[in-house]
């Protein structure tokens, strides 16, 4: 397996107690596939991923478990490995590009800068690279716009320069947060085409953080449910959103707007907020918002937490029986009362 996640958690130690940002979280993904981890803010997909590329602070996070990388063991690797690593063979496209990106030096002179870092050759050759790069990623004019600075290009194209550089060095391993926000609907299909037209060509390992489920149905082969720190559900994109099992998925499914359903019907947003991840719900961490606890009673949904079962394949952390969950998923809520 390319990339192995096991029993990964990742604590934070604050003023007001321990944040258990993310915990005991398993996942694969193999080369050429792309894996969706999807949850509301604050679930723990990102902090999962900057634990991938060592970026937590030593002094801060506590993190055990294990992360390999094409049989390369992460966590506890020391500052220079993980620095050869980041952005060679595993690379990150950040949240926000105008942010990422330093206004200071042109888009060129950053792209160049990490070819350099990692590969040792001249500027001519990094400045080649890059306008290669802007060329590959489909920025127009590149020989004229490698020169400019972040503020003269707009959010797509600041996007697309992202993708440029974390793909300069043809990394085994692309990791995608939110790769699409605050992009129009045109320039975000743009994105997700080249996302996967570079995967096929290069057979790059993708993960993609997002709330989007439909850029998930676009793009993800598997797919993973986080919330509060842990996964609620797994399996491949057309077992998570065509038979999703558990009540979460079921949540993010009915909030999103679907051609099937009736037009009469308004969305069903999931209720309440995400707990604190300082101090969790006992049990399971979805229950006190969850429509079907009644169906199995308080003392079950906050009494032991759920594993994720089974094992291997499409799996959940729910205890409603597999028939209970195809009986319910499709009906509103409302009709279980």
């Amino acid at each position: 397996m390319f990339l192995e996640v096991n029993e990964l958690t990742v604590d934070f130690h604050t003023e007001d107690g321990v944040v258990h940002a993310v915990d005991r979280l398993s996942f694969q993904v193999e080369r050429g596939s792309t894996l969706g981890i999807v949850g509301e803010s604050g679930s723990g997909k990102s902090v999962t991923n900057l634990a991938v590329l060592g970026l937590h602070n030593p002094e801060t996070a506590k993190i055990s478990g294990s992360i390999t990388f094409d049989g390369q063991e992460l966590i506890g690797a020391s500052r220079s490995t993980m620095e050869k690593l980041r952005g060679d063979r595993i690379a990150m496209i950040f949240q926000d590009p105008l942010t990422s990106l330093s206004p200071f030096h042109t888009i060129g002179a950053q792209i160049a800068e990490v070819y350099r870092k990692h590969k040792g050759v001249s500027r001519s050759s990094a400045r080649d690279r890059a306008i290669e790069m802007l060329d590959r990623v489909g920025i127009p004019q590149p020989k004229l716009r490698v020169d400019d600075y972040p503020h003269q290009f707009s959010g797509g194209m600041r996007q697309r320069a992202m993708i440029a550089m974390a793909l300069v060095c043809d990394p085994g391993l692309l990791i995608a947060d939110e790769p699409t926000t605050a992009l129009d609907v045109t320039v975000q299909a743009q994105i997700l085409d080249l996302l996967s037209e570079l995967q096929e060509q290069s057979g790059t390992a993708i993960v993609l953080i997002t709330h989007d489920l439909g850029v998930v149905a676009s793009t993800a082969h598997n797919v993973l449910v986080m919330y509060a720190g842990r996964a609620v559900e797994r399996g491949t994109m057309r077992e998570v959103l065509r038979e999703p099992r558990h009540p979460y998925t079921w949540g993010l499914l009915g909030s999103m707007p679907s051609l099937r359903r009736p037009v009469d019907l308004p969305l069903a947003p999931v209720r309440g907020t995400p707990p604190s991840l300082i101090n969790l719900p006992s049990g399971c961490p979805f229950h006190p918002r969850c429509d079907y606890v009644r169906l199995l009673g308080e003392q079950v949904c906050a009494g032991e937490r759920p594993e994720l079962s089974p094992e291997h394949g499409h799996g959940d952390a729910c205890y409603l029986t597999l028939k209970q969950k195809a009986e319910l998923r499709d009906r509103p809520v409302e009709e279980t009362k």
